[in-house]
């Protein structure tokens, strides 16, 4: 099996939506833009975000096995994929890479 290399590339806030629709939370997101995290055998990272593994699972298992080319030609570099966690109020966006 390939490492995959998991980089947050964008976050995002919102707080219109936050403000009129969330209840209020002591601790969110720690994760800091340009973080990397790897991926070994498939397996989610230490400190991953549960809710950022769940939307990246399938793409980092699937990389991990040597496959890619995500809808056919979606990524310029068929063995990555891009994906955002589901937090409608605080959207993540990481880079998946399999690691050579």
């Amino acid at each position: 099996m390939k490492d995959v290399k998991i980089t947050v590339m964008r976050i995002a806030r919102y707080d219109d939506l936050i403000a009129q629709f969330e209840n209020p939370i002591e601790h969110t997101c720690d994760l800091v833009l340009g973080q990397t995290f790897v991926s070994q055998n498939g397996q989610k990272p230490t400190n991953m975000c549960d809710s950022a593994w769940e939307s990246m699972q399938f793409f980092v298992q699937s990389l991990a096995n040597g496959k890619g080319n995500f809808y056919d030609g979606w990524m310029k570099n068929p063995m990555s994929a891009m994906i955002s966690c589901n937090d409608g109020f605080r959207p993540v966006s990481f880079l998946l890479e399999t690691i050579e």
